[in-house]
């Protein structure tokens, strides 16, 4: 909103194009929000910007969408929301409320603002949207666009045209009705604009509410039938003796009174259904530029055009339109003729309508067995020997082998062939809207192929794994490894297992010779010794 409303803060720049970017990874608060924090006054839409900051937060509720949207257009600001893919949903709701707004998904670093500005602009100036002012009391407005490639829209489509290029013209026509004259009649003003646009043009009306007109009018005028009447005022004033809107007939044949009410179906009807004039008391239709078309019946409440429509055709082609009511031809029926009494196309090739698993509906199948689809019923996509029937034409068509394999293109064309890169690609039966049967087959090498047989809308798919798993055979340099290694593995353990056992029976051979030490006896001998010559030089030795 202060983005919209202070201008001069802002620095919006005059006759250019006005673009306000909003980023955000959240949603968005508006009117009445702010009564969460004691705020009840509205939001007064003016300017409250000091130092670039928002001053009056605490003391106005938050805008509401349709105040946001009035002072948007009001200053020609074209609003693009750049928001994270979370919130997408909630802002394309705002984007519906918000004319002449576009929503971009933001990436998470935001390094794609630049080109998502780019496509939002481009998108919005494709578009032309036209807006009036407020109307005053009792005038009405209806548009009428001619687009581009001659499209024609009215009611509010007539308001814009969209897909607009550089030098492509579209024209814009528009209604004003008065249904009643303003208070004294003074002249109104109303302004019609492009949303976005500074551009703008401006209609002053001029009320007429009481005919000042030459009180002897326009004799012998030829809007008033051969001379029964004078021109006053836009209307023919009748000769005594004549009536009717150009005075085309005779107050003998009848009363004025009379002359609406007998071209009315009742009081509540326009007259002659809006679709011609009453002349002396009998409508007269409108002719259409299509000579084919036309109004008929007492009232002009018959056309022969405005009847429901199957395939672009009027009664779809097998009937006629009469007073708006689709008039079927023999084995035709349907408020569009569009439903076919004929059997024929519902036969099966067993004789059975439908092959008797189903009800034929105005020429076609509605099957009952749900395993069963196809024009007549027929094709039974998880019925088994589905994947035998087709295995030789989907190896064929994607390895090119096979009994096939010479006659594949002759043979094998029933089908539309689709190739994945392993079975995590495969359609699976909670993933489609139709019964996929999933197949797994060998060929001649003992190679397995995955693939998967569905019928979606008469058209038999088929998605196949383009590679074979084929069995390997044994690795010779692992197997003697692995010989040589257990062999080493067994020797080394033996050899452990050994060596514990000898550990085991020496310890238990030592602790045998010392508890056999420990139990020994000795006798112990005390010899007294004595000295005595060992030989003749005097020496002694003694002993114990």
């Amino acid at each position: 909103m202060q983005v919209a409303v202070c201008g001069d803060q802002i620095g919006w720049r005059t006759d250019v194009t006005r673009l306000l970017v909003f980023s955000t990874d959240a949603g968005f608060h508006f009117a009445g929000d702010g009564k969460l924090g004691g705020i009840v006054l509205p939001n007064d839409g003016k300017c409250h910007l000091e130092n670039n900051m928002y001053t009056m937060s605490h003391y106005y509720d938050y805008p509401s969408i349709a105040h946001l949207v009035q002072k948007l257009s009001d200053n020609n600001i074209q609003t693009i929301f750049a928001v994270t893919e979370e919130f997408q949903p909630v802002y394309k709701e705002l984007k519906n409320l918000i004319p002449k707004s576009a929503v971009g998904t933001l990436s998470a670093n935001s390094s794609n603002v630049i080109n998502l500005i780019i496509d939002a602009y481009n998108s919005l100036s494709s578009e032309v949207i036209l807006e009036n002012s407020k109307l005053p009391e009792g005038l009405t407005i209806a548009y009428t666009s001619l687009c581009k490639n001659g499209i024609v829209s009215e009611g509010e489509n007539g308001r814009k045209c969209s897909n607009i290029s550089i030098g492509d013209e579209v024209m814009f026509t528009i209604d004003v009705t008065a249904t009643g004259c303003p208070k004294m009649g003074k002249p109104e003003t109303i302004k019609i604009k492009p949303l976005g646009f500074n551009e703008e043009v401006e209609i002053t009306l001029n009320f007429i509410c009481e005919c000042d007109c030459s009180s002897g009018g326009i004799a012998d005028s030829d809007n008033c039938t051969l001379g029964n009447g004078t021109l006053e005022c836009g209307a023919c004033k009748c000769n005594p003796g004549r009536v009717g809107r150009n005075c085309e007939c005779s107050s003998n044949e009848v009363a004025t009174e009379d002359m609406d009410r007998t071209c009315r179906r009742d009081n509540s009807t326009d007259l002659c259904s809006n679709n011609g004039e009453c002349v002396c008391g009998a409508c007269e239709c409108k002719k259409r530029d299509n000579a084919d078309e036309r109004y008929s019946g007492p009232f002009c409440e018959c056309d022969n055009f405005n009847c429901d429509r199957s395939n672009s055709l009027l009664c779809g082609g097998n009937g006629l339109c009469i007073c708006r009511e689709c008039i079927c031809k023999p084995n035709w029926k349907g408020s569009a003729c569009d439903c076919s009494l004929d059997h024929s196309t519902c036969m099966a090739s067993n004789k059975q309508i439908c092959n008797g698993r189903g009800t034929c509906e105005c020429g076609a199948c509605k099957c009952t067995d749900p395993k069963f689809q196809g024009l007549t019923c027929e094709t039974c996509p998880t019925c088994p020997g589905v994947c035998i029937e087709h295995k030789d034409c989907v190896q064929c068509r994607t390895f090119g082998t096979g009994e096939k394999a010479e006659r594949c293109q002759e043979d094998c064309s029933e089908f539309s062939l689709v190739k994945v890169k392993d079975r995590g690609e495969l359609p699976q039966p909670n993933d489609a809207a139709y019964p996929v049967m999933h197949c797994k087959e060998r060929d001649a090498n003992d190679c397995w192929f995955y693939y998967t047989y569905a019928v979606n809308n008469n058209t038999k798919e088929v998605h196949v794994v383009d590679k074979l798993e084929c069995p390997t055979g044994p690795d010779i340099i692992p197997i003697v490894l692995g010989v040589v290694v257990g062999i080493v593995l067994i020797g080394l353990a033996l050899l452990l297992i050994w060596k514990l056992l000898m550990v085991i029976h020496d310890r238990r051979e030592f602790a045998k010779f010392e508890k056999e030490k420990l139990n020994a006896k000795w006798d112990t001998v005390s010899v007294w010794g004595f000295n005595k010559p060992l030989n003749n030089s005097g020496s002694k030795k003694l002993i114990w």
